[in-house]
């Protein structure tokens, strides 16, 4: 898959965001925030993410080694992205917040996180 530009938001639209990607695989994680949240995401380089509007409408969570930043809309409480844990220069974007992407061909690999120390 070549590298291609989308757009995301939350439900409500406060929370507006654009990133690049090739999209190489999809990734859900076992950890306990994102079981609850049924995330599918993928994995985009801080350079490769811009937050368009809403800085002020997200609203921040950590736990555990307070590392990872999950960030929710205040208004609707949709998960659009989170700061890695293992790379924090790189966001886990929610595929379901973003406007046409097909998931198509992009294969999904399972990630550990209930088990990281």
């Amino acid at each position: 898959m070549r590298e291609k530009e989308y757009l995301g938001s939350c439900h409500c639209g406060n929370v507006q965001f654009k990133i690049v990607t090739d999209a190489p695989e999809l990734t859900t994680c076992d950890c306990s925030i994102c079981v609850k949240k049924n995330a599918v995401m993928v994995k985009v380089h801080e350079s490769n993410f811009q937050l368009i509007k809403g800085k002020d409408s997200l609203t921040e969570y950590q736990f555990h080694t307070k590392t990872a930043r999950h960030f929710f809309c205040k208004v609707c409480g949709i998960y659009p992205f989170h700061r890695k844990r293992v790379s924090p220069d790189f966001f886990g974007i929610n595929i379901f917040c973003l406007e046409g992407f097909s998931t198509e061909g992009i294969p999904v690999r399972a990630t550990i996180g209930a088990g990281m120390p």
